[in-house]
């Protein structure tokens, strides 16, 4: 399947929730992104839990295959583990 992700589209990846932080976020771990990270988690989530996180395109390495979102924080993941995307081009009418 080839991707055509663009700056400014919606990606969404799965993660897997490790912990709960005393202030309300989650640290969860990302497929293939090296680090934790902290995110708002949904409603009733615990540890252990997978979730998915949506965020808007930052940057796009076509090169590397990794793509760079907006998630709290950047998260850069490879295009892999984008499980979906949306443009945010529009087909004229």
């Amino acid at each position: 399947m080839a991707w055509d992700v663009r700056i400014g589209d919606e990606v969404i990846v799965n993660a897997t929730v490790l912990t709960l932080l005393g202030s309300g976020r989650a640290r969860v771990r990302i497929p293939t992104h090296n680090y934790p990270c902290a995110i708002d988690p949904p409603a009733g989530a615990k540890a252990g839990d997978r979730i998915t996180i949506a965020g808007h395109v930052t940057e796009v390495d076509h090169d590397k295959g990794r793509v760079t979102f907006k998630a709290g924080g950047l998260v850069t993941v490879d295009i892999a583990s984008v499980a979906a995307w949306k443009s945010v081009l529009r087909d004229p009418p």
